[in-house]
């Protein structure tokens, strides 16, 4: 696993159009993402649902531990130029 893979992640479900096409994306950017299925996972999608501040659809992206949304949301970013922004920040540490 990539620092990238580390840095993103996308909460989804197998048979989702919409957890495809961020994962598109965000390859298309060319960072690797760690996906975290939640179709059969209910510890997950509680986790998932905790972090997006009680969101249950997927997908659900987070990027350096910011919950970017959805796939509408993250498209909207990229749209606006600011998802290579996020991407190529370097995420701050804490001690």
């Amino acid at each position: 696993m990539t620092a990238d893979a580390d840095r993103i992640v996308v909460y989804s479900t197998p048979f989702c159009g919409y957890c495809g096409a961020a994962k598109r994306l965000l390859a298309g950017k060319g960072v690797e993402v760690t996906e975290i299925d939640v179709m059969f996972d209910p510890e997950q999608r509680r986790k998932m649902m905790e972090m997006s501040g009680g969101r249950r659809t997927v997908p659900q992206i987070f990027i350096d531990g910011q919950h970017i949304g959805g796939f509408d949301e993250l498209s909207a970013l990229d749209a606006r130029g600011e998802l290579d922004r996020l991407i190529a920040a370097k995420p701050t540490t804490h001690p």
